[in-house]
């Protein structure tokens, strides 16, 4: 084995602490990945001409943190935990930091229950403020994935989403055996290259709400792929035909994705050239 292969043997999760208080790598990673969010957002409306203020941005950007973070936390509760009922008994506990007296952060976040608070929290704002939300959606399409690209490093770096057994000369040893680095596989795949692609992309866009109908096509596609390489969650295993959750949720997300798509370029919310 080389240093690569043993690298969580000699790296400590948590970058340093205060007051006693220890802050983890992953922590630092999803406070990067919320920033480079927003500055990306702010560097496209800029770029791209968007009828969107910076005022109206950042109060975007507030409810969206709230509904991602509340989606996320209640979706692993309600989907991976396999601790619904202790939950639903005992709601204080959803976002308890602290375990027998140690502070060990909040654990357990969904993606896809993310998404779902990130929609609720977007469809409520652009309500309330009468906003377009194709709009607001397209930008979170350019936007999200190079900050998910920190995120999924956070997870790396937290030693978690651990990945399945391999013999790949670059396998991360983790729970006696050698694993795949699926976070880093993750990062690659549902970050950084779907964000090269809609970059790229966003000019020949047609309509609203192509972008983000696209997004959510080439994640569930990426995130499909990389489950190949991922251990199933622990309390889930495989759902059936050897597939896991996450196979599930993808397979639910493309297809939303496409009929959005289809829905969408027979309207007449065209962009301007």
């Amino acid at each position: 084995m080389n240093k690569i292969n043993e690298i969580y043997l000699h790296f400590d999760p948590v970058a340093f602490s205060v007051f006693g208080l220890n802050i983890h790598w992953y922590g630092i990673m999803y406070v990067l990945a919320l920033l480079v969010a927003l500055w990306l957002g702010k560097f496209f409306v800029k770029k791209d001409k968007m009828p969107i203020s910076n005022t109206q941005l950042d109060n975007y950007f507030f409810w969206v943190e709230v509904g991602v973070i509340l989606g996320a936390r209640l979706g692993y509760i309600f989907i991976y935990s396999g601790e619904s009922m202790y939950y639903l008994t005992q709601p204080w506990q959803i976002f308890n930091p602290f375990h027998n007296g140690e502070f060990v952060g909040i654990r357990g976040m969904s993606y896809h229950g993310a998404v779902v608070g990130f929609l609720i929290a977007t469809a409520w704002y652009c309500k309330r403020y009468k906003q377009n939300l194709w709009l607001y959606l397209d930008l979170c399409a350019l936007s999200i994935p190079l900050g998910y690209f920190f995120g999924r490093i956070g997870n790396f770096l937290n030693q978690e989403l651990f990945g399945r057994v391999t013999d790949v000369p670059w396998g991360i040893y983790a729970f006696g055996a050698l694993r795949h680095p699926s976070q880093i596989y993750e990062a690659i795949l549902e970050g950084l290259v779907i964000f090269v692609i809609l970059y790229f992309y966003r000019k020949k866009a047609k309509f609203q709400g192509e972008l983000i109908a696209i997004y959510a096509m080439l994640y569930a596609i990426m995130r499909f792929i990389c489950e190949f390489f991922r251990e199933p969650d622990f309390n889930l295993g495989f759902i059936a035909l050897n597939l896991t959750m996450g196979h599930i949720l993808s397979i639910l997300m493309f297809a939303l994705g496409f009929i959005a798509y289809i829905y969408l370029s027979k309207s007449k919310n065209e962009y301007k050239k």
